[in-house]
């Protein structure tokens, strides 16, 4: 432990970090961290979402780090640009066991049945509000894939799985269930609904497009 004090002696914000830290965590990021910029942000990450030691492994396993450094360029709709953006552009979900060939309705069971673990991955800000969460319109129903709260945020967030390739008519159907959100659900002291839609994989040019003339907060995310 003397070593490690040594080490960041000169850094308040990490010295204080390391006091908050069990020796067992200490050690998976010290020895599985690749650079201090690393370090610190496993350190500050392992606080924040109070990881046990399993949970912090299993982080680093699947390279948070790297996935949220990627994740840096996606923008927050406005009106959240003074919070930091929860959001990765890959999740890992390996612990879903799935079957190589899948339904989207059995992805949405699996998740919500590992819903303890799918929490760890998306950042435990994350409150579970419910699954196929319905939202009336014109006389006919329609059902969001699973629906949660974001306390930082102070937001709704719909979160839409798709099975295969994104394509560009999500975002219309995402732009629709936000609305419905929005006018329907959102209490009036709460941020406007933002939306993740999950797909298996994405072309970040077709994105770049899909996105390009929507107003509307929603993220596009691989797993």
């Amino acid at each position: 432990m003397k070593q490690f004090y040594e080490i960041y002696a000169g850094n308040e914000k990490v010295s204080a970090l390391l006091t908050q830290l069990s020796w067992t965590n200490h050690l998976l990021i010290m020895s599985g961290s690749k650079s201090d910029e690393e370090r610190e942000f496993y350190m500050q990450l392992a606080v924040k979402e109070r990881y046990s030691s399993r949970q912090l492994e299993r982080q680093m396993d699947s390279s948070y780090y790297e996935r949220y450094m990627l994740s840096k360029g996606n923008l927050l709709p406005e009106v959240l640009h003074s919070q930091q953006n929860p959001f990765l552009d890959s999740y890992v979900v390996e612990f879903l066991n799935l079957p190589e060939t899948f339904q989207e309705n059995d992805f949405r069971k699996a998740l919500v049945k590992g819903m303890r673990n799918f929490i760890i991955e998306l950042g435990k800000d994350f409150t579970f509000v419910g699954e196929e969460y319905p939202i009336q319109v014109g006389g006919d129903d329609y059902h969001i894939d699973l629906l949660f709260f974001h306390r930082s945020l102070h937001c709704l967030v719909a979160i839409e799985l798709k099975e295969g390739k994104f394509k560009p008519e999500y975002v219309s159907k995402m732009d629709f269930y936000l609305e419905g959100l929005d006018r329907q659900v959102k209490k009036p002291d709460e941020n406007p609904s933002v939306g993740l839609l999950l797909c298996a994989s994405k072309n970040d040019e077709v994105v770049e497009y899909a996105m390009s003339r929507t107003l509307s907060p929603m993220m596009i995310a691989q797993y």
